[in-house]
């Protein structure tokens, strides 16, 4: 890897690390070599993000129970990062910058850097990278190794933040990142989440000396070098003088800090059996694990759309009506938007005692009480938590409450994470979707050509393409009006889309133009679809249809298919716009097929 990468190396960490130093160096300097942009798109490798083999002997299966603990990242490293050492549990986010030759240096400063700063400050140093992520790095010694420190933490502890990095997404700034998947591991925390991951990390660090450093020791097991802090608090409790006025005290902290741990692992259960890829998975987790905890028949999780200033139901478990017949409600109406807007939960033991209106009789509610819970995260509002018709005709009282109180912290961190991976689907469909006719757009077509091609030529597959344009749009936009012709784009990307069967892809290629590809098509079924293409939109009443020459909207189409010289996208598509070249130079409203093959 790049000498930069490596401070003060010794004569052995050098040799052991040649193979690593190649691969990082080739990656890196790939970006910088004189070559067409689209050979650099195609060749560059992502960036080596690890090398565990040069980690210290058995430090891995540690650290890498330390992260999975907490839920956080941790990352050993010795020198300018990337490549760390180990990387456990990484941030999504940070995998996708840091793999990039192209976006790499916005990282430089910060992680990129980490390492360089923990051994100068001598201690733990906190900071924000650029993509809002909250981190610490720290200086480690392990075993014998002097030369290494820590990166902690990579998590959104502010929702602000968090969103202002999907803006920059939503913005078209970082659409290359896409690809990356950079929303498949978000990870979100508290700040004391990322100084308790500090302490452990000292303390497994010490744990781990203590083991393999002393010469009748074997290495720890991962789960000794990382016990929490309540075991060693508890164990220097019983070294006390166990005096009289003393025992009780001692007693009694043990006590809580046995309560705190089996919580806090309680909760960390909580939020893992919640969370899920999938955000309907997260919805439904989240409304099970809550009615089974308040022993509750009925519940509904409501999410707060901020560009609507509505909620919207997103899961719902024991209603009598379709929830698709549910409507969004606009926050501060009604009881749950009233919730939401206050921020303060709501336990009511009888609705028509605490002055509430009763539900209409088809909703069958069986009971009077129920709690209506605020899900927020740092003043950010979230959703709504309603649970009803409690087992056993009980009611809801203070206690559910205060179990949804402690919940409440997870349930957030695991809807924001559903939220923000259901709007990162949207944003990657946004950036292959042509925002008009809603048919994917070029740039998809571009890169689904290329695997089309691939599969055909491995299978031996037919695979057909029809350029298609509209006939005369030019002057039915100009005597009709652009809005008129953004209309008639839309009718006719219907009626093409309408004939086609699930496998074709459907793409507006530019203007009045489109581009279908058909796997596993040979030219003269290609032709039957044409055909159906054409008649579609020439039977279809458009709004001025009747001003064209025809007397009605028509369009032109040309094919072409994958052969022996046609053996590339660029040939593919080159040899369609052909046909559909002579289709309109022949009379418009045809079907024209290239039937010769390209010249090499």
């Amino acid at each position: 890897m790049p000498q930069r990468n490596r401070p003060d190396l010794t004569n052995r960490q050098k040799e052991s690390k040649k193979s690593a130093s190649r691969r990082v160096e080739e990656s890196r300097l790939e970006s910088t070599r004189s070559v067409p942009q689209v050979a650099i798109h195609d060749e560059v490798a992502p960036i080596v993000q690890e090398h565990p083999e040069d980690a210290p002997a058995g430090w891995v299966p540690v650290q890498q129970k330390l992260a999975a603990t907490t839920g956080l990242s941790v990352l050993l490293v010795d020198g300018r990062q990337p490549p760390a050492l180990v990387a456990s549990n990484n941030n999504s986010i940070c995998h996708a910058f840091q793999s990039s030759t192209e976006y790499v240096a916005l990282c430089d400063p910060y992680c990129g850097d980490a390492h360089r700063r923990a051994l100068s400050a001598g201690s733990a140093v906190n900071y924000k990278c650029h993509a809002g992520l909250q981190c610490f790095t720290m200086p480690l010694q392990i075993g014998r190794e002097q030369n290494l420190a820590a990166i902690g933490g990579r998590a959104f502890v502010s929702a602000e933040d968090y969103r202002n990095l999907v803006d920059r997404f939503r913005a078209g700034e970082l659409n290359d990142l896409l690809a990356s998947e950079p929303f498949e591991n978000v990870i979100f925390a508290e700040p004391q989440r990322l100084d308790q991951l500090s302490e452990r990390l000292q303390k497994a660090v010490r744990t781990f000396n203590a083991a393999t450093l002393s010469p009748s020791a074997s290495a720890p097991e991962p789960d000794e070098a990382i016990t929490d802090l309540t075991a060693g608090a508890v164990a220097r409790a019983t070294q006390v003088e166990r005096l009289p006025d003393l025992q009780g005290e001692v007693d009694r902290l043990r006590s809580e800090l046995d309560h705190r741990s089996q919580l806090a692992e309680s909760l960390q259960r909580f939020l893992e059996r919640i969370s899920s890829r999938e955000p309907e998975k997260t919805y439904q987790a989240i409304l099970k694990h809550s009615m089974e905890l308040l022993k509750a028949e009925r519940a509904s999780l409501w999410v707060f759309d901020e560009d609507s200033n509505e909620i919207n139901l997103r899961a719902a478990a024991g209603f009598a009506v379709p929830t698709d017949q549910v409507t969004p409600s606009r926050i501060g109406e009604g009881i749950a938007g009233g919730v939401l807007e206050t921020g303060k939960a709501l336990v009511v033991s009888d609705l028509e005692t605490a002055g509430f209106t009763a539900a209409p009789a088809e909703r069958k509610y069986r009971t009077k009480s129920f709690i209506c819970y605020p899900i927020t995260m740092r003043g950010r509002k979230i959703g709504v938590l309603n649970l009803a018709d409690k087992i056993g005709d009980d009611k809801f009282d203070d206690v559910d409450l205060s179990l949804l109180e402690i919940l409440g912290p997870q349930i957030a961190v695991a809807l924001e994470g559903a939220e923000w991976r259901e709007r990162a689907t949207q944003f990657q469909l946004m950036s292959i979707t042509d925002p008009l006719t809603g048919l994917l757009n070029r740039r998809y077509l571009e890169e689904r050509l290329t695997d089309e091609l691939n599969r055909s030529e491995r299978y031996d597959y037919a695979m057909s393409c029809l350029m298609i344009d509209i006939d005369d749009f030019k002057s039915y936009n100009d005597r009709n009006g652009h809005q008129a012709g953004d209309v008639a784009l839309k009718m006719t990307a219907h009626a093409l889309k309408a004939a086609l069967r699930s496998a074709d892809v459907a793409c507006r290629y530019g203007g009045e133009e489109f581009c279908i590809l058909l796997p596993q098509t040979s030219l003269s079924e290609a032709g039957v679809i044409a055909e159906r293409m054409r008649q579609r939109v020439a039977e279809k009443e458009y709004p001025f249809g009747k001003s064209q020459p025809r007397g009605n909207v028509t369009i032109s189409i040309g094919i072409s298919t994958l052969g022996k010289y046609i053996d590339t996208g660029e040939k593919v598509i080159a040899a369609a716009d052909r046909a559909l070249y002579t289709a309109k130079s022949q009379g418009k409203n045809r079907i024209e097929f290239y039937a010769d093959n390209l010249p090499s």
